[in-house]
């Protein structure tokens, strides 16, 4: 039989005192171990609930488990347990081996004694026991001697692990001004240790840091607060250290440590307030709609929703000219402009502003009021603003037939500022792109520059601008509208060539054709705008007459009527019986239906040698050189004037009228004007159409803008603006006279023998002008 037990060894007295042996063969009545053999049917009979006869039967191994202490320090192997065979009779014939977990690595035995050691350090949280078999085998033949059994090693646990905050470091959040007690957060820690075995794994928990704002439960690890009224304002942030110790808190103890940083959420118990009871701010008087003035701001301690802000202008007189919104993001109040300032008509304004917190707590309402004001003082400065059109819009109807020149309406703008300015007027040319209008530069009056036509323009939008004379930069302008009025300007008439027939067999009274009146006419005699056209007898031959060119008068029902004459082609044609035309040429019955391809040939031939020689005819004549000037007596522009005397300079004015030279037609007299082949005709001088009357008429920009608009419509006209410069000498010249009459009787002498220096090309001025040696030559 096999057996198993502890044996007193000096070296492993904590292991043998700590042991359990477990004897495998055990009699159920008697707690006696024994190490004699038993029989066989023994083990079988106690292990079963049938009765057993007392026959010899196979023994078997009757032992659980072996106990054994984690964390061992010494420097030999601890001392689990022996096993031993009844069948070993100590001389060594029997070989125990041992197999399964940590065999050979953890855990050895003797082959001979039975004794088994641990040899490496045994940790429980690690592995809590350990299953193995062992054998007992005869050493020389290796039979086995009894059958394999298996049994436990188990670890027992001593205190070798300290609690441990796994989810540490904690962070929380708790509302200030929350009242004692108030939960914040709960720590758990946890021991590795067997909480079945002592107080290994009993934690407690207790504060070591955070005192006296928290305190802990030393049970649940639940944190609190400890300490009323705490604000957020003076302390935001706690570091609070809660330590955990096994064993019941007791000395010996291991503990752990986390660390909890607990947060103070803010509330609403800060009233706002105005750190300025007055501002002062400034905005010039064009500034636009909606733009800023300034910013006020009331301080609020409290931070998120809670600090939020809602500004009102609750009093003043600025309420309607000014408004106030909130910056959300600043919560600051932003003062606008409402509506357009004028320092002529105010020049200051005073507001009252509140600012108040939108969301409130009732609990903390009596820390209030939470809302404050001020007060804000607003000074308009004065800017040079430019011209006011009073009204801001006009519309104006003129008829079509109004004459150039007539004033169809008086543009009024007036300066806005003290200073009241002079304001000139002009339009905008971008509007009036055919400068149909003129605007007189200070009455304002709106007239007519070019004739109006209603069927090519009805509607005109043009821009009056309106400029300060003392600082251009400022410009006003309004927008006219002018709608132009139809009058019985276009007498009717055909708005395509109408072309019949009428058959040869033709009847008296049939409808040969119906005529249209122009899509433009207003007004038609004509039912519809049409005409029917009837034949007034029969018989048309075709021999006779085959074209008639029908005149048709037109008239129009307007005030004045007009009328114009309209032609219908009339050919006369062959009709069958059904009116069908059948032919409406009159050559069909004299010639062949067509030419042949030669003739036309030779036709247009002619015609392209023909044109030849008229193009080149033009060319040469336009090519043949002719003279400029046709009378170079009559062209004062190119004269060479020649006096014998020196003229007086510029104190001269008898030399000649240099009034011709501005006007060359004043000086041609009043014959048929000559014209130069190189230049184009001059306009027409305005001064001979200008009445005697006009410096005092008050139409004169009538007839100004009259003439303008003739010169405009004359493309011939060369530019009538130029530039003349006539230049004098004589006596009231500063340079002295230039001229050489007289210069022989001049008490001056000039010599002018270095001529015979300069060699043969110059030996004919020697000979003229230098000195002679001869006699003087008779001349």
């Amino acid at each position: 039989m096999w057996t198993s037990g502890r044996m007193s060894n000096a070296k492993s007295w904590l292991g043998l005192g700590m042991s359990l042996c477990f004897w495998g063969l055990m009699d159920l009545t008697t707690p006696v171990l024994s190490s004699t053999p038993t029989p066989p049917g023994k083990l079988e009979a106690l292990l079963s609930d049938k009765p057993q006869s007392h026959s010899r039967t196979k023994r078997s191994w009757v032992w659980n488990q072996f106990f054994v202490l984690e964390e061992y320090t010494g420097t030999d192997p601890l001392y689990v347990g022996k096993l031993h065979s009844d069948m070993d009779r100590g001389d060594g014939s029997i070989k125990y081996i041992l197999s399964g977990e940590g065999a050979g690595v953890v855990f050895t035995i003797d082959d001979t004694t039975g004794d088994i050691h641990a040899i490496q350090r045994l940790d429980r949280e690690e592995r809590a026991q350990y299953t193995l078999r062992a054998q007992a085998l005869d050493r020389r033949t290796g039979r086995p001697m009894e059958p394999e059994s298996e049994f436990i090693i188990k670890i027992q646990d001593i205190n070798d692990n300290e609690p441990k905050f796994l989810d540490g470091p904690y962070v929380a959040t708790v509302p200030e001004m929350s009242p004692v007690g108030t939960s914040v957060i709960q720590v758990t820690a946890t021991d590795a240790d067997d909480p079945t075995y002592g107080n290994s794994a009993r934690v407690v928990y207790s504060i070591l840091q955070g005192q006296p704002y928290f305190s802990v439960d030393s049970k649940t690890g639940v944190i609190r607060t400890a300490l009323m009224n705490m604000d957020r304002e003076a302390k935001e942030y706690y570091e609070v250290i809660i330590q955990a110790k096994d064993m019941g808190g007791q000395l010996g103890g291991l503990a752990g440590t986390t660390t909890v940083n607990i947060t103070l959420s803010d509330v609403n118990d800060n009233p706002p307030r105005f750190p300025q009871k007055h501002y002062q701010m400034s905005v010039l008087e064009s500034a636009p709609v909606s733009s800023t003035v300034g910013r006020v701001f009331a301080k609020d301690l409290d931070e998120g929703i809670n600090a939020e802000m809602k500004y009102t202008i609750v009093d003043g007189d600025g309420a309607d000219a000014f408004d106030i919104n909130t910056d959300p993001n600043f919560q600051v109040g932003i003062i606008t402009v409402k509506k357009p300032l004028s320092f002529e008509s105010k020049k200051s304004y005073t507001l009252k502003v509140e600012g108040a917190n939108p969301h409130l707590e009732m609990r903390f309402l009596n820390l209030g009021p939470f809302q404050d004001t001020t007060t804000v003082h607003i000074s308009v400065e004065d800017v040079d603003e430019p011209p006011i059109f009073e009204p801001g819009f006009y519309f104006v109807e003129v008829p079509e037939d109004v004459a150039i020149g007539t004033t169809i309406q008086i543009i009024s703008a007036k300066d806005p500022d003290v200073t009241n300015n002079s304001i000139r007027y002009s339009i905008d040319r971008s509007s009036d792109p055919g400068r149909f209008f003129y605007v007189d530069i200070t009455t304002g009056a709106l007239m007519t520059a070019r004739p109006l036509d209603r069927e090519e323009f009805s509607w005109h939008n043009i821009t009056v601008l309106a400029m300060e004379m003392n600082n251009p930069s400022q410009v006003g302008s309004v927008s006219v509208t002018i709608k132009v009025l139809d009058v019985n300007d276009n007498a009717p008439e055909f708005p395509r060539f109408y072309e019949a027939f009428v058959c040869e067999n033709a009847k008296a009274g049939q409808v040969r054709q119906s005529v249209w009146c122009a899509q433009h006419t207003v007004y038609c005699v004509t039912v519809y705008n049409t005409a029917r056209v009837l034949t007034r007898r029969s018989g048309f031959r075709q021999q006779e007459q085959s074209v008639f060119f029908l005149p048709i008068l037109m008239a129009d029902s307007g005030q004045p009527a007009l009328s114009s004459t309209g032609t219908l082609t009339i050919q006369v044609c062959s009709c069958d019986d059904d009116g069908h035309v059948l032919s409406c040429s009159p050559e069909a019955y004299m010639l062949p239906v067509s030419l042949s391809r030669g003739a036309l040939i030779a036709i247009l031939a002619c015609i392209f040698v023909l044109l030849v020689l008229v193009l080149l005819i033009l060319s040469m004549r336009r090519h043949r050189k002719q003279p400029y000037i046709i009378d170079d007596e009559e062209n004062i522009h190119e004269n060479i004037v020649r006096y014998d005397d020196e003229g007086g300079g510029e104190e001269d004015t008898e030399a000649f009228d240099i009034a011709a030279m501005w006007n060359p037609r004043e000086a041609q007299g009043g014959g048929a004007p000559k014209t130069r082949q190189d230049m184009l005709p001059e306009i027409e001088s305005l001064s001979r159409y200008v009445p005697q009357t006009c410096a005092v008429s008050s139409t004169v920009h009538s007839y100004v803008l009259a003439k303008l608009y003739e010169a405009d419509m004359d493309l011939w006209a060369p530019p009538f603006d130029s530039l003349q410069t006539y230049m004098f000498e004589g006596d009231g010249s500063v340079a002295g006279s230039l001229s050489s009459l007289q210069s022989a009787t001049s008490d001056s002498e000039q010599s002018f023998d270095f001529l015979t220096d300069w060699g043969p090309r110059f030996r004919k001025l020697a000979e003229l002008y230098g000195a002679s040696e001869g006699p003087a030559p008779l001349w």
